[in-house]
């Protein structure tokens, strides 16, 4: 890797070549992405473990904007194929025994790669989203249809269909929603692909707030 890796051992004695294996299963992970800013990693073998000789591996890894964490936790309970998964966001934990510390970090290593491929998926689609995205405001929608239409800053109208919006976000398009999108030519003309919403959160608090405001009085 181009940064050093920062490697802790708790509760091993004897962890010659841990070291060295763990540097090596680091420098693969630049196959999937090579602008990562750090690469902590904890391997122990918790005390109440010590008879059994489970492995603990933890993974901290520092990427922009974000960071990837894996966690490989042994239980007392399972068996070396038992896994339970639980992902959120930033944040994957596994519960897996292992008796093997090489096959611990190895298992660690594998799914930080994972984790580290969806991250680099998700930078290349955002970065081509923003680069050749034009910006436009829904104009016309008719949500049972499920289609509508897009006023470009020349005043164009551009179709567009529901399957074009991206993250499931068609329900939430008002006509005056500002959005990016890819112009292409369909056969009735040109249409709009990768609709995104710009700021969708902040365009729904705004709508929301304007549709509380009281009604102005008539004047007499």
């Amino acid at each position: 890797m181009l940064l050093p890796v920062q490697v802790t051992f708790r509760n091993i004695e004897d962890h010659a070549g841990l070291d060295d294996y763990v540097q090596k299963e680091a420098a693969k992970l630049e196959r999937f992405y090579s602008r990562i800013s750090s690469c902590r990693v904890v391997v122990e073998r918790p005390q109440r473990a010590t008879s059994s000789k489970l492995f603990h591996v933890r993974i901290d890894l520092g990427v922009p904007n974000e960071e990837l964490v894996v966690k490989h936790i042994p239980s007392l309970h399972g068996t070396l194929e038992d896994m339970q998964t639980q992902k959120s966001r930033r944040e994957a934990k596994s519960v897996l025994v292992h008796k093997n510390p090489k096959r611990a970090i190895h298992e660690a290593f594998q799914e930080m790669g994972r984790q580290l491929q969806d991250y680099a998926r998700r930078q290349e689609g955002a970065v081509k989203t923003k680069q050749g995205a034009q910006e436009a405001v829904v104009k016309e929608i008719s949500p049972q249809q499920g289609y509508g239409f897009l006023e470009t800053d020349d005043g164009r109208a551009v179709y567009f269909h529901q399957a074009s919006v991206l993250d499931g976000h068609f329900p939430q398009l008002r006509v005056g929603t500002k959005v990016h999108f890819h112009e292409e030519q369909g056969d009735k003309g040109p249409q709009a692909s990768t609709v995104k919403i710009i700021h969708p959160r902040k365009q729904a608090l705004s709508a929301a707030a304007l549709s509380v405001l009281p009604a102005k009085s008539a004047r007499k």
